[in-house]
């Protein structure tokens, strides 16, 4: 692991160099003083890290990493400030920055930071080797690559109803169904809980996506998402708040293409809101599971969402009403419930507290964890009539899987209705 260090003070750079010193495999290969200095430095020595200090007088470091990002794909920038800013990471992350450090920070995170880039920035540098495009070509069959896979998103206009614990479950559900290939992605920007649901410990997450979101490819996705034992493979929420706002709607959009030509099912979980970003995922669903709890606040709540869908023309058929805790003490009737949202219950989730609970804990999902529990049971029916409805057929599964939803509405429409509606 070739590395680059650029800090204007001489002492930083010689402490960095000692932090480096006894790893066998880092070799500090040069230490530039300036912006403008990394920048011909990059392109005499060819690091494969470079470790860049935000703060420097003339070209500051956000500047040199867009010029090293820009003309050197094969270089990891890695952001050193002593200021833990949301507006500086936020920007070193835009710029084409893999990771942030704050000073002061010790030999492991230093060396574990730079381990990690690595691993991502060999992933790209294969794939830009083997395949012999340029840039642009490259982005050209990205951008024309049909989709061919499902795009299933549960949603709940109202937190806490589930939505993460069904998410990931049916994901693992419609995995153990067949040969299928399943994502599960984690739209949860701020607080998402899939990796906790998954106990998932990677460093990486739809945030590292962002600077090659021009120039993604089939090895750039694979090397974010992280596998699961089930055969299910995860892209991850940022691991802080902050780094969601480097997702926009047309981001998220982007990378949802990209991975339905590549899955056979993607299944998205959400969070309750109605922005442009949720907009534009439901605005592509297949199929949306709409959960609501037997409780008035959420039973509003759903009444008002579809409301939205029917103004924005979606097709009835696309959404799926599910009522989570169904059978919970006190609860609202099934009947009274349709009778008030004027939508047909589709998927009843039995109350089963202590397997929920249990999994969340644990970090084992109660399709792996508990199978046999009424909860897992209701999941599994739910991915096997999915599976009936969306799976491909041999004959035609090109030609019926490959056209991409239009939009139901206009992005104003949308803008307008969100004012109005909530």
């Amino acid at each position: 692991k070739r590395v680059l260090i650029v800090d204007d003070i001489p002492e930083t750079r010689e402490n960095l160099k000692k932090l480096l010193f006894f790893e066998t495999d880092i070799d500090v290969v040069g230490a530039a003083a300036s912006g403008p200095e990394s920048v011909e430095m990059t392109a005499e020595l060819d690091p494969d890290i470079v470790l860049m200090d935000i703060n420097m007088p003339g070209m500051d470091g956000i500047a040199a990493t867009e010029g090293i990002t820009q003309k050197f794909p094969y270089a990891q920038v890695i952001m050193m400030s002593v200021q833990a800013d949301a507006d500086y990471l936020r920007r070193s992350m835009l710029a084409g920055a893999r990771e942030f450090l704050t000073k002061p920070f010790t030999a492991d995170d230093l060396v574990g930071s730079i381990r990690r880039v690595y691993q991502m920035g060999q992933t790209r540098r294969i794939s830009f080797e083997q395949s012999g495009f340029a840039m642009e070509g490259r982005e050209t069959v990205a951008k024309t690559a049909k989709p061919k896979g499902k795009l299933i998103t549960v949603f709940s206009p109202k937190g806490g109803v589930g939505c993460s614990t069904l998410a990931v479950n049916l994901a693992i559900a419609l995995q153990g169904l067949g040969e299928h290939k399943v994502a599960l992605v984690d739209a949860s920007l701020q607080f998402g809980d899939v990796a906790v649901l998954l106990n998932l410990q990677a460093a990486r997450s739809i945030a590292d996506l962002i600077p090659q979101i021009k120039d993604l490819d089939i090895d750039m996705i694979n090397g974010v998402l992280t596998p699961h034992s089930s055969g299910i493979k995860a892209l991850l929420a940022p691991s802080r708040p902050e780094l969601a706002d480097l997702v926009t709607p047309e981001h998220l959009k982007t990378i949802v293409q990209h991975l339905l030509t590549l899955f056979d099912f993607v299944v998205v979980d959400t969070w309750a809101s109605l922005h442009d970003l949720m907009l534009g995922i439901l605005d592509m669903s297949d199929r949306i599971l709409l959960i609501v709890t037997p409780d008035i606040p959420a039973i509003k709540n759903a009444k008002l969402f579809f409301e939205v869908t029917d103004a924005l023309q979606y097709p009835e058929e696309r959404a799926t009403l599910v009522v989570n805790l169904a059978d919970r003490k006190g609860a609202i009737n099934i009947r009274d419930i349709e009778a008030s949202i004027k939508h047909p219950v589709g998927v009843r989730l039995p109350l089963d507290e202590r397997s929920a609970t249990q999994a969340a804990n644990e970090g084992v999902p109660i399709m792996l964890g508990n199978r046999k529990s009424p909860l897992a049971q209701a999941i599994a029916d739910l991915a096997a009539s999915l599976m009936a409805e969306f799976a491909p057929r041999p004959e035609k599964a090109e030609d019926t899987l490959s056209a991409p939803q239009q939009p139901a509405a206009k992005p104003q429409q949308r803008r307008s209705l969100f004012g109005r509606a909530l």
